[in-house]
Protein backbone atom coordinates (compact mmCIF):
# COMPACT_ATOMS: atom_id res chain seq x y z
CA UNK A 1 0.00 0.00 0.00
CA UNK A 2 1.43 3.41 -1.03
CA UNK A 3 1.86 5.90 1.77
CA UNK A 4 -0.59 8.80 2.01
CA UNK A 5 0.27 12.36 3.03
CA UNK A 6 -1.90 13.92 5.77
CA UNK A 7 -1.80 17.73 5.94
CA UNK A 8 -3.61 19.63 8.72
CA UNK A 9 -3.49 23.45 8.98
CA UNK A 10 -4.96 24.49 12.35
CA UNK A 11 -5.81 28.06 13.40
CA UNK A 12 -4.25 28.88 16.78
CA UNK A 13 -6.34 30.93 19.19
CA UNK A 14 -9.61 29.86 17.57
CA UNK A 15 -11.46 28.82 20.74
CA UNK A 16 -10.81 32.05 22.63
CA UNK A 17 -11.49 34.08 19.49
CA UNK A 18 -14.99 32.67 18.92
CA UNK A 19 -15.88 32.63 22.62
CA UNK A 20 -14.92 36.24 23.35
CA UNK A 21 -15.93 38.01 20.13
CA UNK A 22 -19.08 38.71 18.14
CA UNK A 23 -20.37 35.42 16.74
CA UNK A 24 -21.30 36.50 13.23
CA UNK A 25 -18.10 38.37 12.42
CA UNK A 26 -15.86 35.76 14.04
CA UNK A 27 -17.53 33.12 11.86
CA UNK A 28 -16.93 35.23 8.76
CA UNK A 29 -13.28 35.85 9.64
CA UNK A 30 -12.60 32.14 10.23
CA UNK A 31 -14.46 31.17 7.05
CA UNK A 32 -12.38 33.63 5.01
CA UNK A 33 -9.14 32.28 6.48
CA UNK A 34 -10.14 28.68 5.77
CA UNK A 35 -11.04 29.65 2.20
CA UNK A 36 -7.70 31.33 1.48
CA UNK A 37 -5.84 28.31 2.87
CA UNK A 38 -7.86 25.97 0.67
CA UNK A 39 -7.01 28.16 -2.32
CA UNK A 40 -3.31 28.07 -1.37
CA UNK A 41 -3.16 24.38 -2.36
CA UNK A 42 -0.49 23.97 -5.07
CA UNK A 43 0.41 20.26 -4.84
CA UNK A 44 -2.95 18.62 -5.47
CA UNK A 45 -4.05 18.07 -1.88
CA UNK A 46 -7.58 16.72 -1.50
CA UNK A 47 -9.80 18.24 1.18
CA UNK A 48 -11.25 15.51 3.37
CA UNK A 49 -12.99 17.73 5.89
CA UNK A 50 -13.30 21.18 7.44
CA UNK A 51 -12.93 20.62 11.18
CA UNK A 52 -14.07 23.91 12.68
CA UNK A 53 -10.76 25.72 13.00
CA UNK A 54 -8.72 23.25 10.94
CA UNK A 55 -8.55 21.70 7.49
CA UNK A 56 -7.86 18.01 6.90
CA UNK A 57 -6.12 17.40 3.57
CA UNK A 58 -4.65 14.24 2.13
CA UNK A 59 -2.69 13.22 -0.95
CA UNK A 60 -2.23 9.64 -2.13
CA UNK A 61 1.16 10.42 -3.56
CA UNK A 62 4.16 11.64 -1.63
CA UNK A 63 5.53 15.05 -2.61
CA UNK A 64 9.22 15.80 -2.62
CA UNK A 65 10.81 17.67 0.29
CA UNK A 66 10.99 20.82 -1.83
CA UNK A 67 7.33 20.54 -2.90
CA UNK A 68 6.12 20.03 0.68
CA UNK A 69 8.10 22.94 2.13
CA UNK A 70 6.89 25.16 -0.71
CA UNK A 71 3.28 24.17 0.06
CA UNK A 72 3.77 24.88 3.75
CA UNK A 73 5.23 28.31 2.99
CA UNK A 74 2.40 29.03 0.55
CA UNK A 75 -0.26 28.21 3.16
CA UNK A 76 1.39 30.34 5.84
CA UNK A 77 1.78 33.20 3.34
CA UNK A 78 -1.88 33.04 2.28
CA UNK A 79 -3.03 32.98 5.92
CA UNK A 80 -0.95 35.93 7.14
CA UNK A 81 -1.50 37.94 3.97
CA UNK A 82 -5.24 37.76 4.56
CA UNK A 83 -4.83 38.78 8.20
CA UNK A 84 -2.84 41.81 7.05
CA UNK A 85 -5.64 42.68 4.61
CA UNK A 86 -8.20 42.44 7.42
CA UNK A 87 -6.04 44.66 9.63
CA UNK A 88 -5.29 47.39 7.08
CA UNK A 89 -8.74 47.63 5.48
CA UNK A 90 -10.85 47.17 8.60
CA UNK A 91 -14.08 49.16 8.94
CA UNK A 92 -15.85 47.34 11.76
CA UNK A 93 -14.69 48.17 15.31
CA UNK A 94 -16.00 44.95 16.89
CA UNK A 95 -13.71 42.63 18.88
CA UNK A 96 -13.74 39.96 16.16
CA UNK A 97 -12.47 42.35 13.51
CA UNK A 98 -9.96 44.14 15.74
CA UNK A 99 -8.43 41.00 17.27
CA UNK A 100 -8.38 38.82 14.14
CA UNK A 101 -4.74 39.80 13.35
CA UNK A 102 -3.72 38.09 16.60
CA UNK A 103 -4.69 34.67 15.24
CA UNK A 104 -1.84 32.33 14.34
CA UNK A 105 -1.36 29.11 12.41
CA UNK A 106 0.20 25.72 12.98
CA UNK A 107 0.49 22.97 10.37
CA UNK A 108 0.77 19.28 11.22
CA UNK A 109 2.00 16.91 8.49
CA UNK A 110 2.15 13.13 8.77
CA UNK A 111 2.11 10.11 6.48
CA UNK A 112 1.41 6.42 6.64
CA UNK A 113 -0.51 3.47 5.26
CA UNK A 114 -3.95 5.03 5.38
CA UNK A 115 -7.31 3.36 4.99
CA UNK A 116 -10.33 5.23 3.63
CA UNK A 117 -14.05 5.31 4.29
CA UNK A 118 -16.68 6.85 2.03
CA UNK A 119 -19.28 9.13 3.60
CA UNK A 120 -21.86 10.77 1.33
CA UNK A 121 -19.75 9.90 -1.71
CA UNK A 122 -16.67 11.56 -0.20
CA UNK A 123 -13.53 9.55 0.64
CA UNK A 124 -11.89 10.32 3.96
CA UNK A 125 -8.72 9.00 5.59
CA UNK A 126 -9.56 6.52 8.33
CA UNK A 127 -7.69 4.45 10.88
CA UNK A 128 -4.62 4.63 13.07
CA UNK A 129 -2.54 7.05 10.97
CA UNK A 130 -5.38 9.56 10.66
CA UNK A 131 -5.86 9.40 14.44
CA UNK A 132 -2.12 9.85 15.02
CA UNK A 133 -2.04 12.93 12.76
CA UNK A 134 -4.76 14.52 14.88
CA UNK A 135 -3.05 13.50 18.13
CA UNK A 136 0.07 15.35 16.98
CA UNK A 137 -1.91 18.57 17.14
CA UNK A 138 -1.55 18.30 20.93
CA UNK A 139 2.19 18.54 21.55
CA UNK A 140 4.88 20.26 23.61
CA UNK A 141 5.95 22.82 21.02
CA UNK A 142 6.18 26.13 22.86
CA UNK A 143 4.51 28.24 20.19
CA UNK A 144 1.20 28.78 18.41
CA UNK A 145 2.90 29.41 15.09
CA UNK A 146 4.86 26.46 13.77
CA UNK A 147 5.15 23.55 11.37
CA UNK A 148 5.37 19.98 12.75
CA UNK A 149 6.43 17.05 10.56
CA UNK A 150 6.18 13.54 11.97
CA UNK A 151 9.31 11.40 12.09
CA UNK A 152 7.64 8.95 9.71
CA UNK A 153 7.17 11.66 7.09
CA UNK A 154 10.60 13.20 7.69
CA UNK A 155 12.19 9.82 6.91
CA UNK A 156 10.00 9.39 3.84
CA UNK A 157 10.98 12.73 2.27
CA UNK A 158 14.52 12.70 3.72
CA UNK A 159 14.14 15.85 5.80
CA UNK A 160 17.34 16.23 7.89
CA UNK A 161 16.84 16.45 11.64
CA UNK A 162 18.22 20.00 11.84
CA UNK A 163 17.24 21.33 8.42
CA UNK A 164 17.65 25.10 8.35
CA UNK A 165 16.76 27.78 5.80
CA UNK A 166 15.71 31.43 5.90
CA UNK A 167 12.16 30.40 6.89
CA UNK A 168 12.62 27.04 8.64
CA UNK A 169 14.79 25.93 11.55
CA UNK A 170 13.78 22.39 12.47
CA UNK A 171 14.31 20.88 15.90
CA UNK A 172 13.58 17.40 17.25
CA UNK A 173 10.69 16.71 19.58
CA UNK A 174 8.52 13.90 20.84
CA UNK A 175 5.34 13.18 22.77
CA UNK A 176 3.66 10.12 24.17
CA UNK A 177 0.24 9.16 22.81
CA UNK A 178 -1.56 6.01 24.01
CA UNK A 179 1.62 4.65 25.60
CA UNK A 180 3.53 5.16 22.36
CA UNK A 181 6.36 7.66 21.84
CA UNK A 182 5.90 9.59 18.60
CA UNK A 183 8.88 11.59 17.37
CA UNK A 184 8.67 14.63 15.12
CA UNK A 185 10.55 17.61 13.76
CA UNK A 186 9.19 21.09 14.29
CA UNK A 187 10.08 24.62 13.26
CA UNK A 188 8.68 27.77 14.84
CA UNK A 189 7.86 30.17 12.02
CA UNK A 190 9.11 33.75 11.90
CA UNK A 191 6.29 35.65 10.16
CA UNK A 192 8.68 38.47 9.28
CA UNK A 193 10.41 36.14 6.82
CA UNK A 194 7.24 35.56 4.80
CA UNK A 195 6.76 37.50 1.58
CA UNK A 196 3.16 38.56 2.13
CA UNK A 197 0.96 39.00 -0.91
CA UNK A 198 0.13 42.58 -1.89
CA UNK A 199 -3.49 43.66 -1.74
CA UNK A 200 -5.37 46.53 -3.28
CA UNK A 201 -5.06 49.74 -1.31
CA UNK A 202 -8.47 50.95 -0.25
CA UNK A 203 -9.61 54.13 -1.91
CA UNK A 204 -9.28 57.27 0.21
CA UNK A 205 -11.05 60.28 -1.21
CA UNK A 206 -10.38 63.98 -0.79
CA UNK A 207 -13.61 65.95 -0.48
CA UNK A 208 -12.47 69.48 0.25
CA UNK A 209 -15.94 70.99 0.26
CA UNK A 210 -19.20 70.86 2.14
CA UNK A 211 -21.48 67.92 1.59
CA UNK A 212 -24.41 68.41 -0.80
CA UNK A 213 -26.69 66.73 1.72
CA UNK A 214 -26.23 66.46 5.50
CA UNK A 215 -28.70 64.82 7.83
CA UNK A 216 -28.48 63.91 11.53
CA UNK A 217 -30.54 61.60 13.72
CA UNK A 218 -30.23 60.00 17.13
CA UNK A 219 -29.93 56.22 17.26
CA UNK A 220 -31.11 54.18 20.23
CA UNK A 221 -27.96 52.06 20.15
CA UNK A 222 -24.27 52.66 20.71
CA UNK A 223 -21.94 53.70 17.90
CA UNK A 224 -20.57 50.20 17.32
CA UNK A 225 -24.07 48.75 16.94
CA UNK A 226 -24.92 51.67 14.67
CA UNK A 227 -22.14 50.98 12.21
CA UNK A 228 -23.22 47.33 12.13
CA UNK A 229 -26.70 48.43 11.00
CA UNK A 230 -25.14 50.15 7.98
CA UNK A 231 -22.07 48.07 7.10
CA UNK A 232 -23.84 44.72 7.44
CA UNK A 233 -25.81 44.69 4.19
CA UNK A 234 -28.16 41.96 5.42
CA UNK A 235 -29.54 44.43 7.98
CA UNK A 236 -30.29 47.11 5.41
CA UNK A 237 -33.45 45.28 4.40
CA UNK A 238 -34.84 46.31 7.79
CA UNK A 239 -34.64 50.07 7.18
CA UNK A 240 -33.69 50.92 3.57
CA UNK A 241 -36.79 51.34 1.43
CA UNK A 242 -36.95 51.27 -2.35
CA UNK A 243 -34.22 48.64 -2.79
CA UNK A 244 -35.33 45.41 -4.42
CA UNK A 245 -32.19 43.48 -3.50
CA UNK A 246 -28.74 43.79 -1.96
CA UNK A 247 -26.14 41.59 -3.64
CA UNK A 248 -22.99 40.96 -1.62
CA UNK A 249 -20.70 38.23 -0.30
CA UNK A 250 -22.58 36.86 2.70
CA UNK A 251 -19.45 35.16 4.06
CA UNK A 252 -17.25 38.27 4.09
CA UNK A 253 -16.88 40.96 6.72
CA UNK A 254 -17.30 44.41 5.19
CA UNK A 255 -13.98 46.26 4.89
CA UNK A 256 -12.45 49.00 2.78
CA UNK A 257 -12.61 47.88 -0.84
CA UNK A 258 -15.59 45.59 -0.27
CA UNK A 259 -18.15 45.71 -3.08
CA UNK A 260 -21.91 45.29 -3.02
CA UNK A 261 -24.78 45.97 -5.42
CA UNK A 262 -28.16 47.63 -4.84
CA UNK A 263 -30.91 46.65 -7.25
CA UNK A 264 -33.46 49.47 -7.55
CA UNK A 265 -36.30 49.14 -10.07
CA UNK A 266 -34.24 46.57 -11.95
CA UNK A 267 -31.18 48.85 -12.18
CA UNK A 268 -27.94 47.65 -10.62
CA UNK A 269 -25.90 50.22 -8.69
CA UNK A 270 -22.43 48.96 -7.79
CA UNK A 271 -20.92 50.32 -4.57
CA UNK A 272 -17.42 50.08 -3.10
CA UNK A 273 -16.52 50.80 0.51
CA UNK A 274 -14.24 53.86 0.82
CA UNK A 275 -12.95 56.25 3.45
CA UNK A 276 -12.05 59.93 3.63
CA UNK A 277 -8.50 61.19 3.95
CA UNK A 278 -9.60 63.44 6.79
CA UNK A 279 -11.29 60.60 8.68
CA UNK A 280 -9.97 60.42 12.22
CA UNK A 281 -10.76 58.58 15.41
CA UNK A 282 -11.96 61.87 16.92
CA UNK A 283 -14.68 62.08 14.28
CA UNK A 284 -16.32 58.87 15.46
CA UNK A 285 -16.84 55.58 13.65
CA UNK A 286 -17.08 56.15 9.91
CA UNK A 287 -18.44 54.01 7.09
CA UNK A 288 -18.32 55.30 3.51
CA UNK A 289 -19.32 54.01 0.09
CA UNK A 290 -19.17 55.22 -3.50
CA UNK A 291 -21.12 54.46 -6.66
CA UNK A 292 -20.86 55.80 -10.19
CA UNK A 293 -24.13 54.25 -11.31
CA UNK A 294 -26.88 56.88 -10.84
CA UNK A 295 -27.90 58.88 -13.92
CA UNK A 296 -27.21 62.62 -14.21
CA UNK A 297 -24.25 62.53 -11.78
CA UNK A 298 -20.77 61.06 -12.17
CA UNK A 299 -20.24 59.74 -8.65
CA UNK A 300 -22.07 59.61 -5.34
CA UNK A 301 -20.22 59.37 -2.02
CA UNK A 302 -22.12 58.57 1.17
CA UNK A 303 -20.47 58.77 4.58
CA UNK A 304 -22.06 57.65 7.82
CA UNK A 305 -20.41 58.95 11.00
CA UNK A 306 -21.45 57.46 14.35
CA UNK A 307 -20.67 59.60 17.40
CA UNK A 308 -21.26 58.26 20.94
CA UNK A 309 -23.77 60.08 23.12
CA UNK A 310 -23.67 57.56 25.97
CA UNK A 311 -23.48 53.77 26.37
CA UNK A 312 -26.93 53.29 24.82
CA UNK A 313 -27.27 56.18 22.37
CA UNK A 314 -25.32 57.60 19.44
CA UNK A 315 -25.67 60.34 16.87
CA UNK A 316 -25.58 59.44 13.17
CA UNK A 317 -24.43 62.10 10.72
CA UNK A 318 -24.99 61.27 7.06
CA UNK A 319 -23.10 63.25 4.42
CA UNK A 320 -23.75 62.83 0.71
CA UNK A 321 -21.46 64.25 -1.98
CA UNK A 322 -22.78 64.37 -5.54
CA UNK A 323 -20.08 64.79 -8.18
CA UNK A 324 -21.11 66.23 -11.56
CA UNK A 325 -18.56 67.34 -14.14
CA UNK A 326 -20.55 68.76 -17.02
CA UNK A 327 -22.53 71.99 -16.82
CA UNK A 328 -25.70 70.11 -17.68
CA UNK A 329 -25.18 67.60 -14.85
CA UNK A 330 -24.32 70.32 -12.37
CA UNK A 331 -27.53 72.22 -13.14
CA UNK A 332 -29.59 69.04 -13.00
CA UNK A 333 -27.93 68.08 -9.70
CA UNK A 334 -28.65 71.40 -8.01
CA UNK A 335 -32.25 71.75 -9.16
CA UNK A 336 -33.52 68.17 -9.09
CA UNK A 337 -31.17 65.32 -8.17
CA UNK A 338 -30.17 66.77 -4.78
CA UNK A 339 -33.79 66.94 -3.63
CA UNK A 340 -34.47 63.38 -4.81
CA UNK A 341 -31.47 62.04 -2.91
CA UNK A 342 -32.29 64.02 0.22
CA UNK A 343 -35.85 62.75 0.31
CA UNK A 344 -34.66 59.13 0.13
CA UNK A 345 -31.86 59.65 2.66
CA UNK A 346 -34.14 61.33 5.21
CA UNK A 347 -36.79 58.62 4.93
CA UNK A 348 -34.34 55.74 5.28
CA UNK A 349 -32.31 57.24 8.11
CA UNK A 350 -35.49 58.06 9.99
CA UNK A 351 -36.50 54.42 9.48
CA UNK A 352 -33.18 53.33 10.96
CA UNK A 353 -33.62 55.59 13.98
CA UNK A 354 -37.12 54.27 14.55
CA UNK A 355 -35.95 50.67 14.18
CA UNK A 356 -33.29 51.10 16.86
CA UNK A 357 -35.86 52.77 19.10
CA UNK A 358 -38.28 49.86 18.73
CA UNK A 359 -35.57 47.38 19.67
CA UNK A 360 -34.32 49.46 22.60
CA UNK A 361 -37.84 49.88 24.02
CA UNK A 362 -38.83 46.29 23.27
CA UNK A 363 -41.73 47.26 21.03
Amino acid sequence: MAKTLLFLPDISGFTEFVQTTEAQHSQHVIAELLEVMIESNTIGLELAEVEGDALFFFKEEMPSLEQLLAQIENTFTAFYSHLKLLEKNRVCPCMACTTAPQLQLKIIVHCGDVEFITVQNKRKPFGAEAIEAHRLMKNDVNSDNYILISDALANEIMLPAHYKSKLFDFQEGQNEYDNKIVKYLYSILDKDHLKLKPFATAQKVDLNRSADITYEVELYCNAQEGIEWVSNYARRYEWAEGVDQFIYNEHEVTRLGTEHTCVINGKHLNFVTVTKNDASAASGLIYGEMTDGPPFVDKVYQFYTFQPINAQRSKLIVEVYLEAKSIFKKVFKNFFIKDVFKKGIVKNIDNLSEKTKEIALGE
